[in-house]
């Protein structure tokens, strides 16, 4: 009997039924608990050593309590790996020029250029004349991003100057077009803003062009640059200028003035 009872309390540990079915089920695991205990003892050894068994392991939970966890997991593993991204470019969210000195641009890039070896995916064998617009747009980042939106470490910024160095050509001192870099629209118009404010700093040289002057253009002897003539001398009853005295305004016109100032006029 106590064997019964053993039996019996280990199935509503187990099941804790809470539904009307629930409870339908654990009085018939009852009946056949009461069914198999009056039977000979062999079958009843083997029944206690299953309850031994089981009891090692955790109570059994609501199916979907499982896939509660594999999500949670999946989750958890996700926010890891997003907060380590994150991390991972705020190191170089302050000194970008860092990156470039780094062994980790090291191992990917080696001694060329961030736009060295980049290849647009496009249709046909005939490439596009010019670069798409953005690779972001606002949380999608298109398939084959360029070379600065590809690498979250690599950022745009007047005092990185050996990264605007690998977008200006050394012989001519003019910026590659994006047509060769593969540079998105939008990043070639920050490459192209930082560029002017590092030359303007003193950071990057920048070459203007020879120009021969000749004498003529600063001498004062031609009529264009010619010697401005003195002012005639004021009296009290005259004029500035002879022909400013020989001006007539127009009656029309100076009815409206007079109208106008009329509250201000003595």
């Amino acid at each position: 009997m106590s064997d019964l009872m053993l039996t019996q309390s280990w199935i509503v540990f187990h099941f804790s039924p809470t539904t009307p079915r629930d409870r339908n089920m654990a009085a018939a695991m009852q009946i056949v608990v009461k069914a198999l205990c009056r039977l000979s003892p062999p079958v009843s050894h083997g029944l206690h050593r299953y309850q031994r068994t089981c009891a090692a392991l955790p109570p059994f939970g609501p199916p979907g309590h499982w896939f509660h966890s594999a999500a949670a997991l999946r989750d958890e593993a996700a926010a890891q790996t997003a907060a380590q991204a994150i991390a991972a470019a705020a190191r170089y969210q302050e000194s970008p020029w860092d990156y470039l000195e780094s062994e980790e641009y090291t191992e990917r890039y080696g001694s060329s250029a961030v736009w060295a070896g980049y290849r647009r995916n496009h249709k046909g064998g005939i490439p596009p004349q010019k670069t798409r617009k953005t690779c972001i747009r606002g949380d999608k980042i298109c398939g084959n991003p360029c070379p600065i939106c590809r690498d979250p470490n690599v950022i745009i910024h007047h005092q990185n100057v050996k990264l605007l160095q690998q977008f200006i050509s050394p012989h001519t001192g003019m910026v590659y077009d994006p047509t060769r870099t593969g540079v998105c629209m939008k990043q070639q118009k920050n490459l192209n803003k930082a560029i002017n404010i590092a030359r303007d700093h003193g950071l990057l040289p920048f070459q203007i062009p020879y120009v021969e002057f000749s004498g003529e253009d600063y001498s004062n002897s031609h009529d264009a640059v010619g010697s401005t003539p003195p002012r005639p001398a004021v009296t009290s009853s005259g004029a500035w200028y002879e022909w400013y005295g020989e001006i007539q305004p127009d009656e029309n016109e100076l009815a409206k003035v007079r109208k106008t100032y009329k509250a201000y006029l003595k």
